[in-house]
C-alpha cells in the first residue's frame, strides 16, 4: 500500500511540473498554418527526391566500372558529398515550417518521383548510371520548380532561396553528366 501511495504521488509531482513548464509558443512568422503546410509537404517530396538521388549516387560511385572509372568515380564522389549537405538543409527548412521532416527508406519511397536502382546484382554500366543521374537530377530540378512555386504564392523566400539554390545544383549537375554523353 506505501509505494502505490508514493508513486502516486511521484505522479501528482510530475502532473504538476508540466503543468507549470512554459509551453512553445505557436508558430507565427508570416506565413498562414495551411500555407505552411502546403510548403512543408512540397519540401516532404523534393527531400525524397534529393535523398533518392544521394542514394543512386553513391551506389553508382561504389559500383562504377570500366575505362570512365576513375573520373566517375570522383565525380561522383563529389555530387553525392555536396547533396548529402544539402539534404539537411531541407529537412532543417521543413522542421523551421513546424512539421515533421520524413525520414524513413518507407518515406522516403512513398515521397519520391525517382525510380530506385537495384543493388550490386544488377549494377548499371557507366553509361547507363550516366543517363539515370541525368534523369534523376532533372526529376529533382521538376519537383523543386513546383515546390518553388507554391513557396512563391505564400511569400516564403526562404524556401524560395533554398530551392532556387538547389536548381542551380541540380541543373549544373545534369548538364555536366549529359556532356559526358555527347
Amino acid at each position: 500500500m506505501a509505494k502505490a501511495k508514493s508513486t502516486s504521488k511521484v505522479e501528482a509531482g510530475k502532473k504538476k511540473l508540466a503543468a507549470a513548464a512554459p509551453t512553445a509558443p505557436g508558430i507565427n512568422i508570416g506565413i498562414k498554418d495551411s500555407d505552411r503546410k502546403k510548403v512543408a509537404d512540397g519540401l516532404s517530396h523534393f527531400l525524397a527526391d534529393a535523398y533518392t538521388l544521394y542514394l543512386k549516387t553513391h551506389n553508382f560511385h561504389w559500383n562504377v566500372t570500366g575505362p570512365m572509372f576513375n573520373s566517375l568515380h570522383t565525380m561522383f564522389e563529389a555530387q553525392y558529398t555536396e547533396q548529402w549537405a544539402a539534404l539537411d538543409e531541407i529537412a532543417e527548412r521543413i522542421r523551421a515550417l513546424g512539421f515533421n521532416a520524413p525520414g524513413s527508406y518507407r518515406e522516403f519511397a512513398a515521397l519520391t518521383s525517382i525510380a530506385e536502382e537495384p543493388g550490386l546484382s544488377n549494377s548499371a554500366d557507366w553509361q547507363e548510371m550516366v543517363r539515370q543521374l541525368v534523369a534523376a537530377n532533372e526529376a529533382v530540378c521538376r519537383t523543386a520548380r513546383k515546390v518553388l512555386d507554391v513557396a512563391d504564392d505564400v511569400d516564403d523566400a526562404p524556401s524560395e532561396d533554398l530551392l532556387t539554390q538547389r536548381l542551380q545544383t541540380h541543373e549544373k549537375y545534369a548538364w555536366m553528366l549529359r556532356s559526358l554523353l555527347q
